[in-house]
């Protein structure tokens, strides 16, 4: 099976996080033909194992990663090989990532000329916490090896193909979920002075939460419950939202200025606010080293590089930047592909073929270098 009918069978039977149990058996089913060994992990995932033919006992390791989980999109794309699981769709090209994947590991297979151990990584549930990436790790697979790299990548439409975007240090930000409560005392809306008013208190909380944003804080608060009328003020208001940070102790800041902002309105207003924040991903941090080699080896294959800035969005790739060498960079998939996690997302197949020769090329030089 070439990467490019492996791709067009994951895009037609996509799964939701956590639910990938034929996708994960597709992979084993294709692995197994190719004669790689494999077993599960993090529950729906596949986790794929080549030994090198060279210094066979060396416990060096480099560990390719894709994610595999789809999104509850309905795609609208008239494809042929278009989801057959209404309302399910790969519209962030995991789909790519694992064909690209699945084509490192079919052409290293075939030689297996490296020292040590190849790692190949179809994890589960990035889309949503606690991210298959905490789970994969939680099993410990990599236990006892030396791993030089984990590597991975993801399709980016804002670059053509045949292009790699790369950025040291941190580039994608820390992901929490804010979900708040304020309770008050709700009644006739004309009758104020028998009130405790928490959509008063929940407006000027959402409008002191969102005054917290700067260059590398992001909040915003994307839905808000005030169950009420005209003439009447609920007994409470919910909200929720998101807070992306590039820093830990800065994340920890903004928790505790949430809190007290809250605390201070409850104050003047007689409410009683419950703040929930849910820990999402860590920052994804590229380490600098294993950039400057890509970058390299990038411009040396003939493929154009672009230094990226600061990413808002969020990756569970940052739990593997916490324990090991990391990098993530970007695959260019052309402008014509459109926006990901739309109904009509179209990243262009040849994208593949230059994913998987940059990825064997740079897994190669990792496992042979002394």
């Amino acid at each position: 099976m070439t990467p490019v009918e492996f791709r067009r069978h994951l895009h037609a039977y996509p799964e939701l996080s956590f639910r990938e149990h034929a996708t994960a058996a597709f992979i084993a089913e294709q692995l197994a033909v190719l004669g790689i060994e494999h077993t599960p992990v993090a529950g729906t995932g596949v986790l794929a194992r080549i030994p090198g033919h060279r210094a066979a006992k060396d416990r060096r390791a480099v560990v390719l990663r894709a994610d595999i989980d789809a999104l509850p999109i309905t795609e609208q794309t008239d494809l042929a090989w278009s989801s057959r699981n209404r309302g399910v769709m790969h519209a962030c090209g995991h789909d790519m990532h694992a064909a690209v994947l699945y084509g490192v590991l079919q052409r290293l297979a075939a030689e297996a000329d490296f020292c040590g151990t190849l790692f190949g990584l179809f994890q589960p549930g990035e889309e949503c916490n606690p991210g298959g990436a905490s789970l994969v790790l939680a099993e410990k697979p990599f236990e006892g090896y030396d791993i030089r790299a984990v590597i991975g990548e993801h399709v980016e439409p804002q670059l053509e193909v045949g292009t790699l975007g790369f950025r040291a240090g941190k580039y994608m930000a820390a992901s929490d979920e804010l979900r708040l409560c304020i309770h008050g005392t709700g009644g006739h809306g004309a009758l104020r002075s028998q009130l405790k008013d928490p959509v008063a208190a929940g407006a000027e909380l959402l409008t002191r939460l969102i005054a917290l944003n700067a260059e590398e804080c992001v909040l915003s608060i994307g839905r808000v419950e005030a169950a009420g009328a005209t003439n009447v003020v609920p007994d409470e208001v919910r909200m929720e939202g998101t807070l992306r940070t590039f820093d830990e102790r800065e994340r920890e800041i903004i928790h505790r200025r949430i809190a007290n902002i809250a605390a201070d309105i409850d104050k003047r207003h007689g409410t009683s606010t419950e703040v929930g924040i849910s820990r999402g991903y860590p920052c994804v941090v590229n380490d600098e080293i294993l950039v400057k080699r890509a970058t390299a080896l990038a411009k040396e294959a003939g493929l154009k590089v672009e230094m990226l800035p600061l990413r808002t969005t969020a990756e569970d790739f940052g739990f593997y930047c916490r324990v090991y060498p990391s990098l993530f960079y970007r695959l260019g998939v052309g402008p014509e592909a459109g926006r990901t996690h739309t109904a009509q997302f179209i990243p262009r197949e040849e994208a593949i073929e230059t994913g998987i020769g940059f990825m064997s090329r740079l897994a190669l030089q990792i496992l042979n270098q002394q």
